[in-house]
């Protein structure tokens, strides 16, 4: 089962993946039916279809709130950024959190419009991508793993010229487009061990990106744990969980996207999120 939002006829609608046909969920919006309890979910399935190529697949789904992200949760990728930037490396002893507006989400396959007036360096991150299936508040680590609805891929686009500037992440991370999403989700129980996922990036065809969630400092429980003391997680909110080494601020020389490049994000046993990349 994957789960999609999906446009037929002009019409958004939530779907789930069958082989080679989208069923239609009777619910105005996938975060709706996410949001059910899990008894009810299989009732909104209704026997109509369509072929998959008959059809445009939107983001699966837009959060009410700011999209969670993790910084600095792949050893490699932290020590890669301390050598890119002159600094000493130096781990936080807890999940260092910030977020991205829900306005940057973007849809699978779809082409992402960036200005050159706005930022020269754009980047790319491959992550894994948490929705959250429960409403948790204090949730243990034990538990934690029990609020996932499912899994997604999600290209954390980044400015860096605008993180840099303004000396913090939100500015850089938010811009409209800067959050493609998809192609669908894959429900918690089918992925299996999420932590032991591998994860790959590749711009024109050529991989920039290749690790396993398996070397996230950060487990997923500990950061749905974490992230959930003292504060709300609801169903649909989505945590992406961090990039892995070989993003293109820290190569030598540097690399940014290009007016024209196709993006990859590839994780296992979930699929390929595949972005255009258009700078004007």
């Amino acid at each position: 089962m994957r789960y999609v939002t999906f446009e037929h006829q002009g019409r958004l609608r939530p779907g789930y993946l069958d082989g080679n046909r989208v069923g239609a969920i009777d619910c105005g919006t996938l975060l709706e039916y996410i949001a059910l309890p899990l008894e009810r979910r299989a009732e909104r399935h209704r026997p109509e279809s369509y072929a998959l190529a008959d059809v445009s697949l939107a983001a699966p789904v837009r959060p009410n709130k700011n999209i969670f992200c993790v910084g600095r949760n792949y050893l490699d990728h932290a020590l890669e950024g301390a050598r890119a930037t002159g600094r000493d490396l130096n781990l936080p002893d807890v999940p260092t959190f910030f977020t991205k507006a829900p306005t940057a989400i973007a849809n699978p396959e779809a082409t992402l419009e960036f200005s050159s007036r706005v930022s020269h360096e754009y980047d790319f991150e491959a992550e894994l991508a948490v929705v959250i299936g429960a409403r948790v508040k204090n949730v243990s680590e034990e538990h934690a793993l029990g609020a996932v609805f499912g899994y997604t891929c999600f290209n954390d686009i980044t400015a860096r010229d605008l993180q840099r500037a303004h000396v913090q992440w939100f500015k850089g991370k938010s811009l409209d487009s800067a959050a493609p999403i998809g192609p669908w989700i894959v429900p918690a129980g089918e992925i299996g061990d999420a932590q032991n996922l591998s994860i790959a990036l590749r711009v024109n065809g050529v991989e920039k990106q290749h690790s396993s969630t398996a070397r996230m400092i950060f487990s997923l429980p500990v950061l749905i744990a974490e992230l959930s003391k003292g504060m709300t997680l609801e169903p649909g909110d989505v945590i992406a969980t961090g990039t892995p080494e070989g993003v293109g601020f820290a190569r030598t020389p540097p690399e940014f996207l290009k007016d024209g490049d196709e993006v990859e994000v590839e994780i296992e046993k979930i699929g390929i999120l595949r972005n255009r990349i258009r700078i004007i």
